[in-house]
């Protein structure tokens, strides 16, 4: 059975950042591919094939898709793995486990003439 990524035994790390952003370029060139089919599919139907054929059309928008949407996906994901120590830094303080008194310490009393 696999082991996910944050759960890796031995002090493995997760992928690196030439592996994020090559998975960020797949998984945005198989998005632009699907667009590119639906939107040239979409023109052919409404426009004609063209001079270059329906064949041709339709890979020439979808070829062109997958690209646009792999570049920028890849260097979105690549981005975002990127952070500065500082960011990182108050992030773990932010979310770091509560501070917890000990059973036996008794918040002071204040009396009601200290109140007034």
């Amino acid at each position: 059975m696999p082991v996910p990524v944050g759960a890796m035994p031995g002090g493995q790390h997760g992928p690196s950042t030439l592996d994020k952003l090559k998975m960020g370029g797949m998984m945005g060139g198989s998005v632009g591919l699907i667009i590119g089919f639906i939107f040239g599919f979409t023109n052919i139907v409404r426009f004609g094939p063209g001079p270059n054929g329906m064949l041709r059309t339709l890979g020439q928008y979808m070829v062109g898709s997958a690209a646009t949407f792999g570049f920028f996906m890849a260097i979105g994901t690549t981005i975002r793995t990127d952070s500065s120590p500082i960011a990182a830094e108050a992030f773990a303080k932010i979310n770091r486990r509560p501070m917890i008194l000990p059973r036996q310490y008794q918040y002071p009393r204040v009396s009601r003439e200290e109140e007034n």
